[in-house]
């Protein structure tokens, strides 16, 4: 089995100016990502706008990158759904494809009770041999997962390997890493909490940052891990408010699809009703990128 660990950018779906999705454009950002190094990366994510895409563009798209990819990084595949039928389907299919594993928020429109997301999970996890991490995301999905219900998950689905954890309590991520050893790790979904997370237990962040600054979200866990804390926070500090600045605009897609485009590869516009940065929006990327540029070598 795979190890997932380390920083892996939430990709986004880079599209036509007639909010198509280019293809050329998904296959060259993949590219670019495998070429900054990174530890691997997830498809199909909020980030990459999951739920303005159709079932086919979906399953194009763990086709078209697990090709692309060809086993040479990890690759987390985004299979939520608002059913439990629905999940199994899309996690299958990523499955059939090779990918890695799965990153499954609980259904985001019902807001299920814990027995129901307990049930859901339970479920996906009989129904496929692929790693499968849990996401625990109360601003999206309307339901904070109790720390015990995500470690009786844990526990009782072996195919539950993993948690990433954003609800931006760390005492969770604390909780989970500690009471949850052995049962599966623990990933940092916070954008502003990520050595926090690191230093009470977390192995890994699903990185929104990680598209614009792929080598530093990089070199930061690297740091981290050999020990090298001063480093780890020097660069945790250089990129924390472009990490505050994606938590806090409520258009972390479009910062994300733009900076790609400034830094020369594939972004394009978000699907309606998702509209561009305002033109103070845009300036202060702008700002950001050019405050991140002399260590973005």
């Amino acid at each position: 089995m795979t190890t997932i660990r380390g920083a892996y950018p939430v990709l986004i779906t880079p599209m036509t100016q007639e909010q198509e999705i280019d293809w050329g454009g998904v296959k060259n950002n993949v590219n670019y990502f495998l070429n900054q190094g990174v530890a691997g990366i997830v498809i199909n994510g909020s980030t990459g706008e999951f739920v303005s895409l159709s079932k086919e563009e979906k399953f194009q798209m763990v086709e078209t990158i697990m090709k692309e990819v060809n086993g040479r990084i990890p690759v987390i595949v985004g299979t939520a759904a608002e059913t439990t039928k629905e999940t199994i389907e899309y996690t299958k299919q990523a499955e059939a494809h090779g990918a890695d594993g799965a990153l499954i928020i609980n259904p985001y429109y019902m807001k299920p009770k814990e027995n129901e997301i307990y049930h859901h999970f339970k479920e996906v996890s009989s129904s496929v041999n692929l790693p499968i991490m849990l996401y625990n995301n109360p601003f999206t999905s309307g339901v904070n997962m109790s720390t015990d219900l995500m470690l009786q998950i844990g526990k009782d689905c072996e195919n539950v390997t993993h948690i990433k954890e954003s609800s931006g309590e760390i005492g969770k991520v604390r909780d989970l890493a500690r009471k949850g050893k052995g049962d599966f790790e623990v990933f940092c979904g916070a954008e502003e909490l990520v050595m926090e997370s690191y230093l009470v237990g977390a192995t890994g962040w699903i990185s929104v940052a990680g598209n614009i600054v792929p080598r530093l979200v990089t070199d930061m866990y690297n740091h981290f891990q050999n020990g090298e804390l001063k480093e780890a926070w020097a660069i945790n500090d250089r990129i924390l408010p472009l990490c505050a600045f994606l938590e806090g605009s409520g258009k972390y897609v479009q910062i994300v699809k733009r900076a790609m485009e400034l830094t020369g590869q594939a972004g394009g516009p978000a699907r309606y009703p998702r509209l561009g940065l305002s033109p103070e929006e845009d300036q202060k990327l702008k700002d950001l990128l050019a405050s991140l540029e002399t260590v973005n070598n």
